[in-house]
């Protein structure tokens, strides 16, 4: 996952800038707590000369003082946390605050780079998909099941769209509750317009929001991607399909949209194999959209891929009316 050290640092940068904003907000918030509740000052004075005195003990090894130095420090955190409930400000309002916790902005654990960079890594060399904006959008607090008939049951799997989906929605809401402990793999199946990508952006969504690594692609840009890596000849164009390639296959999720979109060949039934293996065996998860049938899998792709599919992946099959028609006919702005 190497980058040019100008794009590197240009991550670095903005991860600086990040904690420089926490800071700065941090220092804010400090002003107007000391303004409008001075005791609180005078608590933050006498924590910051305990905890002085309590590297001074601890250099020493005097432990009978220094239990006697944290047992007092306690008991000041106690009352600032008492002094601001009662102004109706939250306990950590003196704290710093972190995008990522884990890491505290700083993009590493240790010497191990940060789910976090890892996430940013990947959106500069993705740039193009524009996830986050999408995710804004489309995730489970904007999605609806008013879309989906409950007045007929579908003579294929014996259920209405709307129960259907509501199984479709708790097996996704599974998937991501022990998605570092199963390591599974989603499949979902259905017409043009069901919600197949909505649903996939869910899922995206709620895994990044937990930290995890989320690549998104299109079928064809999936495609693109792999044959600039396999056979592109300009260098920098190759150096950027190389650490592209290697995202897709190390990233916590990857998500494939509308496979079956892209030109059929040996080439592209080669690569999806190889994808689809690979990150199995590195015990990486996948969710794919297709419009597809199994069947139509089964022609289009090698069996091995279509083997992989059904012995590897929880194949969710979407049915109902094209939403998206729906909301242009109706005019409607709900999802």
């Amino acid at each position: 996952m190497a980058l040019k050290n100008d794009q590197y640092n240009q991550i670095l940068r903005e991860f600086d800038s990040r904690r420089l904003k926490n800071k700065h907000e941090l220092d804010n918030r400090r002003q107007e707590a000391f303004l409008h509740i001075p005791e609180l000052k005078e608590l933050e004075e006498e924590m910051i000369s305990l905890s002085a005195q309590s590297g001074r003990m601890a250099l020493l090894g005097n432990d009978s003082c220094l239990n006697e130095l944290k047992a007092k420090s306690l008991e000041l955190k106690a009352r600032q946390i008492e002094l601001l409930l009662s102004n109706n400000l939250p306990s950590d309002y003196l704290d710093m605050r972190y995008q990522c916790i884990k890491c505290q902005d700083t993009g590493y654990i240790g010497n191990e780079k940060c789910n976090c960079l890892k996430q940013a890594i990947g959106d500069l060399m993705y740039s193009d998909s524009n996830i986050k904006s999408i995710l804004a959008h489309e995730n489970f607090s904007k999605f609806s099941f008013r879309y989906y008939a409950d007045d007929y049951l579908d003579d294929s799997i014996g259920l209405s769209p709307l129960s259907n989906m509501q199984k479709v929605v708790a097996n996704c809401k599974s998937f991501i509750k022990h998605f570092n402990i199963k390591h599974d793999n989603l499949l979902l199946l259905g017409n043009t317009g069901v919600g197949k990508t909505f649903l996939a952006n869910c899922v995206a969504k709620e895994l990044l929001d937990k930290g995890y690594t989320v690549i998104y692609l299109t079928a064809f840009r999936l495609f693109d991607i792999l044959e600039k890596y396999k056979f592109g000849k300009d260098q920098d164009s190759s150096y950027n399909a190389s650490n592209q390639f290697d995202y897709i296959l190390e990233c916590d999720l990857l998500i494939i949209d509308d496979l079956g979109t892209e030109f059929y060949n040996s080439f592209t039934n080669s690569q999806l194999y190889l994808i689809i293996n690979e990150r199995l065996l590195r015990k990486k998860s996948t969710v794919i959209s297709t419009n597809l049938s199994l069947s139509d899998i089964n022609v289009n792709y090698s069996e091995r891929v279509y083997s992989r599919i059904i012995s590897c992946y929880s194949v969710q099959r979407i049915i109902g009316e094209d939403i998206r028609l729906h909301k242009a006919v109706n005019g409607s702005n709900l999802v």
